[in-house]
């Protein structure tokens, strides 16, 4: 089930009804709980298993780390939690990948082997709740928190549908303690978290879908040659569409918790007007990164143990980020630029440690940070390194025989989409859309949220899945 679907606002209802009901405490979450797993399971029933093993696996393995008193047992438990929920990811998400490169391998050093017939369907959203059962275990080996005290708060942490497939990857710290008290949404909460909810509809189905996707599929997915027009305003029409679509998703999951009481983690903030790369990732994905320099980063030396072991770590982190969002080397690619970037912008700072930009110098910056960032979507986009090759010498201006591909039309929408988008981030980039949106007079207010509830009806389609949803 998509949030940009008839069957959601429906399903949504319901719940939302149950969840006001008079009901006992337990009785609510066990509502929750069965409609996440129904959420779920509109997908894929059988998929549901997944959930019920990673559950019940983290929750006893971390029990038992409480308990065991000897630093090998307790790292036998927290190593069966690792193997068991990166064995899924691992089975599911990278089989395909290791026998299609262990074959290319074998060609290599002269032995002909043909892998095996790969049907196995990737269970969506694995990546998201794979991360967040892992941090609970993790978290509770570390000494870092306790494991929660009742299994259906776990579980209910586990599958909580407004963020169960695409984020925010959400921390058991951050939620569990939510779901020991009684909550409904107050009146203030209900509103706001229908705005987000709007807001988040309206990036999705009308700006990422309806606008943006069209002209980046005309450059990515056809066999023509883009010019240098052609290959940046697709590339730029991408870089606004996977915003407005991973954005989107995350800005109505948090609305739809707020709706029911809960408080969720941004997940973007304004991450086109980020000034280097470093605060680029302090905006974009937040709940991605944070957990990647946890659990990845700073176990990996951090900063801690000099330039040399900080670029090691910063490039591997990058990396593996790389491949968690999907089993392609040109994945790894778009990672292993934002590990460069990284490190260069770090290695920046130690030589020009005493200068203070100014205002247009900083906005240059952004604008630099910006143009780079979309040079690493090429690879993110494109399905192929070939493909990717050939956007970047169209980019460059280098595919003179280019005949045109987009329509003035896709054109003009997607520099002013994308104009009107980058504008919105630099005027946000100090600001909060909460302290914005209390500022804003009532009736303008819902002016512009009736015209985005408008263009999102007259823009309903075939409720499209989110981007992310295949990661």
């Amino acid at each position: 089930m998509v949030f940009n679907s008839l069957a959601f606002m429906a399903f949504f209802a319901i719940v939302l009804v149950l969840h006001s009901m008079p009901f006992g405490w337990t009785t609510r979450k066990v509502n929750l709980l069965v409609a996440s797993y129904l959420f779920y399971a509109a997908w894929n029933p059988p998929f549901v298993v997944l959930l019920w093993i990673s559950t019940v696996v983290d929750w006893f393995a971390a029990q038992k780390l409480v308990h065991a008193d000897k630093p090998l047992v307790r790292r036998g438990w927290m190593l069966l939690s690792v193997i068991a929920n990166l064995g899924m990811l691992g089975y599911f998400k990278y089989g395909h990948f290791l026998l299609e490169n262990f074959s290319v391998a074998m060609t290599a050093i002269g032995v002909h082997y043909v892998p095996p017939a790969w049907d196995i369907v990737l269970p969506v959203g694995i990546s998201f709740y794979t991360f967040a059962t892992l941090s609970y275990t993790l978290d509770v080996y570390l000494r870092r928190a306790m494991p929660a005290r009742k299994f259906l708060d776990y579980a209910l942490f586990v599958t909580f549908f407004p963020h169960l497939v695409a984020g925010p990857i959400m921390r058991p710290t951050e939620l569990v303690p939510q779901f020991e008290q009684p909550r409904r949404a107050s009146g203030n909460q209900l509103r706001f978290g229908l705005v987000l909810m709007t807001l988040g509809l309206f990036q999705k189905i009308v700006l990422a879908d309806g606008f943006l996707a069209k002209a980046a599929e005309m450059v990515y997915d056809s066999g023509k040659l883009p010019g240098a027009l052609d290959a940046w305003f697709g590339t730029l029409a991408f870089s606004g569409q996977i915003f407005c679509d991973f954005a989107g998703y995350s800005t109505t999951a948090i609305g739809a918790a707020m709706c029911m009481g809960f408080a969720m983690p941004d997940n973007f903030r304004f991450p086109y007007a980020a000034i280097g790369f470093s605060d680029f990732w302090r905006r974009w994905h937040i709940t991605l990164s944070s957990w990647l320099r946890d659990y990845l980063y700073i176990p990996l030396g951090g900063n801690r143990h000099g330039a040399a072991r900080t670029y090691l770590a910063l490039m591997t982190t990058m990396l593996l980020g790389g491949l968690w969002h999907g089993a392609n080397w040109t994945f790894v690619a778009w990672g292993g630029l934002h590990g460069l970037y990284l490190s260069g912008e770090r290695l920046l700072r130690r030589y020009f440690a005493g200068y203070r930009p100014g205002p247009l110098a900083l906005f240059a910056f952004g604008m630099l940070t910006y143009v780079l960032v979309n040079v690493t979507w090429v690879f993110f986009r494109a399905h192929t390194f070939g493909k990717a090759w050939i956007v970047l010498r169209g980019m460059a201006g280098g595919n003179a025989a280019a005949a045109p591909i987009l329509p003035t039309v896709y054109l003009v929408t997607t520099a002013l989409i994308v104009g009107a988008l980058v504008t919105a981030h630099w005027l946000m980039r100090e600001r909060t859309l909460e302290s914005v949106l209390e500022r804003t007079p009532a009736m303008s207010l819902s002016a512009a949220l009736g015209v985005m509830v408008f263009l999102i009806v007259i823009a309903q389609g075939a409720g499209n899945a989110f981007i992310y949803f295949q990661f």
